[in-house]
Formats: C-alpha cells, structure tokens, sequence
C-alpha cells in the first residue's frame, strides 16, 4: 500500500496536523505530500496554520448542509478531484458515515490517545487515570465503522506518574503523538506498511 497524496482533517488547535507538516518540510514523510486540510470548522485554529504552511483547506460546515451524507459527498469529490490516496485524522471530531469510508476504505487513519483496544472513545486519558493503570499510550489505527476499533498500526506506550493531572499527562501523550503520527505516516507514503486481516507490519 502507497499512498503519497495526502489529507489531513482536523477540527481544532491542529499540533499533530503541525507536526505532519513540519515532518514534510523536513524530508522525513516517506515521499508523502499533503495536499490539503479539511476541517468542520472554518474558525479553527487549524486553518490558519494551513494557510501558514501554504496548504490549501477544504472548510465546509456541516450545518450548511441538509445532511451528514451530502456534507461528506462534498469532501469526497474534492477528494477525487485532487486524488488523495491517505487521509490522516488529526483530532477530527466527528465520526465518519460510509459515505466517506466505502470508497476510502483501508486508507484512512487516526491517533488515540490510549493503547487501544483499552480506554476507546471519548476521554481516553481521563479514563487512564480513572482506571488507575500504570502505563497508557498513543495508538496509530485504521479507521472502520466502530469507535476506534480499527487494525492497529502502531502503538507507544507513555508512563503514568504518581501525581499525573489529565493535563500533565496529556501533554506527554501530545509529544509522542508527534512522533508517532509522522512516522506512521511516512511508512503508509513509502508502502511500507502490510494489512493481513487485522494483523499490520511495518517493513524497513
């Protein structure tokens, strides 16, 4: 699988879609491109650091529309029409109809802030520290029809400290998202990566 033409959506601050832009300006996104930015919301924080970076950005909301499936068949033409190959979910905060996932199936991804399949959903970190676990971490997954229940692509794991805050700990987990994210990406660009059922394998 080699998906060099990328989109990247995000609804909010937009650090992971920073980090991926930072990584292409740097060589290091496995010949990958991104090509544009798609976002919900036209006044997140996110489209100026697209416009910043000199990437184009699809902004589209939802509520302009007379539905989620009409909403989403806009974001596939122009999809189709820049033929992106990968699309990379960087806090986007909504879920995905089949609309967009049929005809991206297997080519789409997103980041977890817990080492899935544990803590899925929403407040995966508060859940961690809820739950008392010692250790949680970042998930890189496909994206299917469940709530991050997707094949994992790659996992790291981040310590829970005695005396950790959601806010403490969820800005370790922020740093090695920033890693992880652009790697994995750059491993999808250059076809490393091999999907056998649910099984993943990164190769050299």
């Amino acid at each position: 699988m080699q998906w060099s033409r990328i989109a990247v959506f995000a609804s909010g601050q937009g650090s992971n879609f920073a980090a991926l832009v930072q990584a292409q300006q740097e060589g290091k996104l496995g010949g990958g491109s991104i090509e544009l930015l798609v976002s919900d919301k036209p006044e997140a924080p996110v489209a100026q650091r697209a416009e910043e970076a000199g990437i184009p950005a699809l902004l589209l909301r939802p509520k302009d529309f007379a539905g989620r499936e009409l909403y989403e068949a806009a974001i596939v033409a122009e999809l189709q029409r820049r033929d992106i190959g990968l699309i990379v979910l960087a806090g986007y905060m909504r879920l995905i109809s089949p609309v967009l996932l049929e005809p991206y199936a297997g080519r789409i991804i997103n980041i977890h802030p817990s080492l899935l399949p544990a803590f899925a959903g929403k407040d995966a970190i508060g859940q961690a520290l809820d739950y008392g676990v010692k250790l949680t971490g970042v998930t890189v997954h496909f994206v299917d029809g469940g709530m991050d229940t997707g094949p994992v692509i790659a996992q790291r794991s981040v310590e829970v400290k005695p005396g950790d805050t959601a806010d403490s700990l969820a800005e370790r987990i922020h740093q090695v998202e920033y890693g992880l994210y652009p790697e994995v990406v750059a491993a999808l660009a250059a076809g490393r990566v091999d999907l056998n059922g649910r099984i993943t394998t990164i190769g050299e």
